[in-house]
């Protein structure tokens, strides 16, 4: 506990956390006043781990019950770690080592060849389809949502996003439109049914591939909706529209060429892209070692600077840019109160150490967007600037024409299996 004592010590000046050891000591940190948390170090070895490497180790010690909350949640415990060291340029020197030793290599933790890719991918996304339906909306929507007002819905902010984006993209019927990263197909079936566009949905998850297809023919759209169990990079047809949302996170910094020369390649000359991705507005990082090893194996979140040369440098024109700043944080609220008041369920699935992980991995996420500068943009570029309208009015009136589409659409049903 001295070890820990001291890196807390450093940290810790605002809020109020106590730690009781496994002698029953207890130590406290911060100035007494909110937020506040109370935990249990359930041994000398889980100080130790937490005190030499915590963007590891703290995660991996509350999912084996080395840590115990006696106060508050383990998000309440999370955002008063975060208030204190996020942005405010505060870290011991020894998380300064391993955070350098990471970032050196993060090229190599990020190289996702075709074959990687996919077993990265079912990783996450080809866990059993009844945990989504625990805490995403009916529609299985995995990204961030579109919160138009702040009394909206969880399904309300989901069918904004979708909307917003269509907005952006000024899709006429007919266009084909490609869609990178397809999940569930919740967008691919909107631009089909809404907008009268023939998509193309590409996802190297085998039950996202399965699920979507039976959606769309279920809703007998099938002719003017496809999903294909296919890399990006095996596509070799053109496109109208190309729109890629929550994908790019998993294609690593060392493949950011060969993504956009890629899209330019799939791109018509009066096309028209949109990428929607996290993204990290303190520049340049590195993943969480935690949510690389038992999240998102592969996966890391960009900052502008490292995305815009690339799209330079294809000789893109970027037509605009949209920060989200906190429309992630309240869909990752929605998302663990969802999982909460379902956590017996995720239980039954899967163990009550998953469950921790789950817990701690969607607390973890909303307090980088709420507290540690995590948002999201949407970057829509394209070969040709004279294509949309030079004023952004048009999207506004774009989502009023979908609006009243959607009124006269069937509406989604839950997404089985």
């Amino acid at each position: 506990m001295l070890l820990l004592d001291a890196v807390l010590g450093k940290l810790i000046r605002k809020g109020d956390l106590r730690i009781t050891d496994w002698t029953g000591a207890v130590s406290r940190f911060g100035d007494g006043g909110t937020p506040r948390a109370h935990i249990r170090i359930a041994n000398a070895a889980t100080a130790r781990k937490i005190a030499l490497d915590p963007d590891l180790h703290l995660g991996e010690c509350y999912m084996d019950g080395g840590i115990e909350m006696i106060e508050g949640s383990i998000y309440d415990f999370l955002a008063l770690a975060m208030q204190n060291t996020e942005r405010q340029g505060k870290s011991h020197w020894i998380h300064n080592v391993v955070h350098k030793g990471r970032l050196a290599t993060r090229r190599l933790a990020q190289n996702n060849p075709v074959g990687k890719a996919k077993s990265n991918v079912a990783h996450h996304y080809d866990l059993s389809g009844s945990l989504y339906d625990l805490f995403l909306d009916v529609d299985r929507q995995y990204s961030c949502a579109y919160f138009e007002s702040s009394t909206a819905s969880l399904e309300e902010a989901q069918l904004a996003k979708k909307r917003h984006l269509a907005a952006k993209l000024n899709i006429k019927p007919g266009m084909k439109v490609l869609d990178i990263g397809s999940g569930w197909g919740g967008l691919g079936l909107y631009l089909a049914e809404v907008c009268g566009a023939e998509v193309t949905g590409v996802t190297l998850s085998e039950e996202q591939h399965k699920l979507s297809n039976e959606r769309a023919c279920q809703r007998g759209i099938s002719q003017r909706v496809k999903f294909l169990l296919k890399d990006y990079r095996h596509l070799d047809e053109t496109f109208d529209r190309i729109v890629s949302v929550g994908m790019f996170e998993h294609v690593g910094i060392g493949h950011y060429p060969e993504f956009f020369a890629k899209v330019a390649a799939l791109l018509k000359d009066d096309g028209v892209a949109l990428l929607h991705s996290i993204n990290r507005s303190d520049g340049p990082g590195v993943t969480s070692a935690w949510i690389s090893r038992h999240i998102f194996p592969g996966g890391y979140i960009p900052a502008l600077s490292e995305v815009i040369p690339h799209l330079e440098g294809q000789g893109l024109y970027v037509t605009d840019i949209e920060i989200l700043r906190l429309h992630y944080a309240e869909t990752l609220r929605h998302w663990s109160r969802r999982f909460v008041g379902n956590r017996e369920r995720a239980k039954a699935l899967y163990d009550e150490r998953f469950c921790r992980m789950w817990e701690f991995y969607l607390a973890g996420s909303e307090c980088a967007f709420r507290y540690g500068g995590m948002n999201n943009f949407q970057i829509q570029f394209g070969r040709n600037q004279h294509i949309l309208p030079i004023t952004r009015d048009y999207i506004g009136q774009e989502e009023e024409r979908l609006r009243k589409i959607e009124r006269k659409t069937p509406l989604l049903r839950k997404v089985s299996g």
